[in-house]
């Protein structure tokens, strides 16, 4: 596993920055660097599910093992999520579950915010993840400070 950090600074309030991170429109927005029509479900609990999921509705369970609004989320990937099935078990999943997606907001003031992700993957994905964080997090300042 590799660990990849990211980080951009954004000319906005913490809160909003949050905001446009998790909600679902803008959520789909910033993420369609890593897959188009990328979308999020969660019950936002500790301990609860958070499914995120591609167009066609596959993707991967994780759970929240913090949260911290408008701090920090930090989300550990379970496993898979093929046709309404879980798949939590297998030598596949097995192989990268427990890799965690963290994410923490720092107001530098009341304007400004530092934005980060650390997540671990596996090396084969580290192009993939570097495109969609980078122009991902771009996209996400621009909207913010729009």
């Amino acid at each position: 596993m590799e660990t990849l950090d990211y980080s951009i600074i954004i000319n906005a309030p913490i809160q909003k920055v949050w905001n446009l991170l998790w909600n679902q429109e803008s959520y789909s927005q910033w993420t369609r660097f890593f897959d188009e029509g990328s979308t999020l479900k969660s019950d936002w609990q500790v301990g609860g599910k958070t499914y995120f999921l591609d167009k066609t509705g596959n993707g991967m369970v994780s759970t929240i093992m913090s949260l911290n609004e408008p701090n920090e989320v930090i989300f550990r990937h379970l496993g898979t999520f093929q046709n309404g099935v879980e798949d939590t078990k297998s030598r596949e999943v097995m192989e990268w579950s427990g890799t965690e997606e963290k994410y923490f907001l720092r107001a530098i003031d009341e304007t400004t915010t530092e934005l980060r992700a650390i997540t671990h993957t596996m090396q084969e994905y580290k192009e993939y993840m570097d495109n969609g964080f980078n122009k991902g997090f771009a996209f996400l300042k621009n909207l913010a400070e729009s």
